[in-house]
């Protein structure tokens, strides 16, 4: 669907007001007159703009609530379908072809007087990387649930990674529609898996096939989508009218309770509600006005006490303008969420780059979140992290795969750039060197800064954290010919791709690629034959293990060379710990003793520091990576002249010594497993999963169906969709997560070392 860019100014970003076609029905439309001029379309007042992600488990239907989205606010004029492969934000060849997403996709788009900026995310664990970064710039997010399954394994996933940015939150009970969908089961589970407080704000009329609408708990209003003959049933068209005495008495009769209800819990959550009720309607709460008690809800949302509750089928295109209206009545503008740093640039410049993409025509694409400032096209810019100057040459508003030109773009707003060649996610954009510094000065003036971080350290956006691969492959091109271009390529997608490893093997002189999954890897080596036109070869997938040590040992360690004239004498002792090993991250640790901490300059302790970060990256055994390694630097005894290079080589002579000394183990991934199946099928999963070295946690009931949790080893788990397949005849649904490292039992390790060694 090709628009140009006069038409998306004019009319796809143009404001969405609610047209009365007579007292009871609503129809969201455009009005042709209803034109903003171009200042207003590019940068709105920062008070109504709202950055959001729609984040959930796969299949919940994230991106096809994204395309109601866009089609009610009058981006699109048609109903795009993930089934068809003719969605907006799934616009990748791989998406359309397995009706999944891969990438985050950024939309910009108006809902009536508010900008919505949005981005769709994946729900496949092997992309949860796209959400991490997606939500590090975000201000809220809808949480998108199917209501007949509630909160299932990947749902956990991105609502921690939610948590840990401090974003707020809706939920959004999709498939409504569904004859197992079920409100208070699903409300529940948000309660009980979750360890939120949800609260509810509609009300479903009618269940299963019969779901034709809801009740809006704050307004009693009664909204209706009701088929007409004469259009088609895109869900634009629905009536809203008051509840009264002919609606039905048991509706009225839940609806009078959960409003009770919702009143009392955000008394409960919010004290200035509470002191409203008692002091002006201490005689009857349910009189409080409507209004007061949205702003309530918005207090609760944005202390992130409570998270409201809406409930729709976007399929079906019931319940999605409410849930737009809930976005921008309850979700925090820009200037609501407090970004402590920023405060420091004044109205300079301060942007963070969260996405890169490459076009064939334009280069790299930079998406950048503006936190101050003004960003404009043609003007030279500072990447504090490389400590670089770029000139920006385009900016753009991005709208999935097509993109609208503008002049400048304001804090608060999501931008897509061009002409930031070395920028990559993570990176800290400013105006100049010299605001940056200016910056700097002033929090050092208002004693914000750490002592122990370099000057600009305290005014640098903090990045996204980039999880550990748990696959790795050779890959090799077609010929050597292709080498060039193969490396072109994976230098390209590593850059849109964090999460991407690749390395070459110091041995074989092969070509490593390092993945989040055996879908993660797959879809790579598509893109690299369809986008780069290179038939690469891979080779048998393997586990990304990790090494840690078993007892704790001190050790001392001496270098002593003469290299030309010059003497270099060092003397390094040191100790090192096994501790408790994290999912995420290296888990490894460094610490001076307190007496040497503050004896040795910036220039030894960055020496020393290489020395061991070196060290950790090759375990004794098997040569892994390791993790759950604390380092304490006791002494360092240099001879004047001796060079920082030989520390380090001494430091790591010394670690090496001491990880021997240690004794290893091998640490496998462990993956949380979630598998719903029929009851008649539970046996011959559970008989497969024992196989598999599984341990079976937990089996509930959902429905008619029976949903098993375990942990597996991500080793016994390649190429379980088609085991299970078979097993079920495809009557089964599974989802993974990367539960923890665990050390391997000693039997399964000799195995893997003889293996490894070619001895099996």
């Amino acid at each position: 669907m090709m628009m140009s860019g006069r038409y998306l100014l004019t009319a796809g970003l143009q404001c969405c007001r609610c047209r009365v076609s007579c007292h009871v029905k609503r129809h969201y439309s455009f009005l042709p007159d209803d034109v903003k001029s171009l200042r207003a379309v590019v940068n709105p007042d920062i008070s109504k703009i709202r950055n959001i992600g729609i984040m959930a488990h796969i299949d919940a239907g994230k991106t096809t609530t994204t395309e109601r989205m866009l089609y009610y606010s009058g981006y699109t004029r048609a109903l795009g379908d993930v089934d068809d492969g003719d969605t907006v934000t799934d616009f990748m060849a791989q998406e359309r072809e397995r009706g999944i997403t891969i990438q985050s996709a950024a939309v910009t788009f108006d809902w009536k007087t508010h900008r919505i900026n949005l981005i769709d995310t994946p729900g496949h664990v092997d992309f949860t990387l796209e959400v991490e970064r997606a939500l590090r710039v975000l201000d809220g997010a809808v949480a998108v649930f199917d209501a007949s399954a509630g909160v299932e394994a990947q749902t956990l996933t991105v609502w921690r990674q939610a948590e840990k940015h401090h974003v707020p939150c809706l939920c959004f009970l999709n498939k409504m529609d569904k004859p197992a969908a079920n409100l208070l089961s699903s409300i529940q589970s948000i309660k009980q898996k979750l360890k939120a407080n949800p609260v509810l704000l509609q009300i479903p009329v009618g269940s299963g096939r019969n779901f034709s609408g809801v009740v809006d708990l704050l307004t009693n209003q009664k909204m209706i989508w009701k088929p007409k003959s004469m259009r088609p049933d895109d869900g634009r068209m629905f009536e809203s009218k008051p509840l009264d005495q002919s609606d039905e008495p048991e509706l009225l009769q839940e609806v009078n309770e959960a409003r009770a209800a919702l009143i009392e819990q955000v008394a409960d959550l919010d004290d200035e509600f509470a002191e409203l009720l008692l002091t002006d309607f201490s005689d009857n709460f349910d009189a409080v006005p409507s209004i007061k008690l949205q702003e309530a809800v918005r207090r609760v949302t944005l202390a992130r006490k409570g998270v409201p509750v809406l409930c729709g089928s976007s399929l079906r295109n019931k319940g999605v303008q409410p849930l737009l209206d809930a976005i921008t009545a309850y979700l925090p503008a820009p200037n609501e969420r407090h970004h402590d740093l920023v405060r420091w640039y004044k109205d300079d410049l301060c942007a963070l780059a969260f996405k890169v993409l490459h076009d064939k025509q334009c280069g790299p694409l930079v998406f950048l979140r503006i936190y101050s400032g003004t960003l404009k096209p043609q003007t030279a810019v500072h990447n504090i992290n490389r400590n670089s100057i770029e000139r920006m040459s385009r900016l753009l508003v991005p709208f999935a795969d097509q993109h609208v030109e503008i002049p400048s773009m304001t804090a608060g707003n999501i931008a897509l750039t061009v002409g930031l060649k070395q920028t990559v996610t993570g990176d800290t954009i400013v105006s100049s060197k010299a605001s940056a510094a200016a910056a700097a000065r002033r929090a050092q003036n208002d004693g914000m800064e750490s002592k122990k971080r370099g000057e600009h350290a305290s005014v640098v956006l903090s990045g996204v954290e980039v999880p550990d691969p748990v696959f790795f492959c050779t890959i090799e091109p077609p010929t050597m010919a292709k080498q060039a271009d193969l490396e072109n390529a994976l230098s390209c997608l590593q850059r849109e791709d964090p999460s991407l490893k690749v390395r070459l093997d110091p041995d074989s002189g092969q070509t490593i690629l390092c993945g989040m999954g055996e879908l993660h890897i797959e879809i790579i080596h598509d893109r690299i034959r369809r986008e780069y036109g290179i038939e690469t070869h891979l080779g048998p997938l393997q586990v990304a293990y990790r090494e840690s040590i078993l007892h704790e040992v001190s050790t001392t360690d001496t270098l002593d060379r003469t290299v030309g004239e010059r003497r270099h004498l060092v003397t390094v002792e040191l100790a090192i710990t096994p501790h408790e090993i994290a999912t995420t991250g290296s888990s490894c640790e460094l610490a001076f003793t307190k007496e040497l901490g503050g004896q040795l300059s910036p220039e030894i302790k960055e020496a020393v520091e290489n020395g061991v970060h070196s060290s950790y990256l090759q375990g004794p055994l098997l040569g892994y990576p390791l993790r759950g390694v604390s380092t304490l630097i006791k002494s360092v005894k240099m001879e004047p002249g001796t060079s920082p290079a030989m520390l380090s080589a001494c430091v790591s002579r010394c670690m090496l010594k001491a990880l021997r000394l240690a004794g290893g183990q091998v640490l496998e991934p462990l993956m949380s497993l979630e598998v719903t199946v029929g009851e008649e099928r539970l046996s011959s999963v559970l008989g497969d999963l024992a196989q598999r070295r599984g341990t079976v946690r937990d089996i509930q009931s959902r429905h008619d169906d029976k949903v098993l949790l375990a942990t597996v080893p991500l080793a016994e788990m390649m190429g379980y969709s088609t085991i299970l397949r078979t097993l079920t005849s495809g009557n089964a649904t599974f989802s993974l997560e990367l539960d923890t490292y665990e050390a391997m039992n000693p039997q399964d390790q000799n195995t893997l070392i003889k293996r490894m060694a070619g001895l099996l």
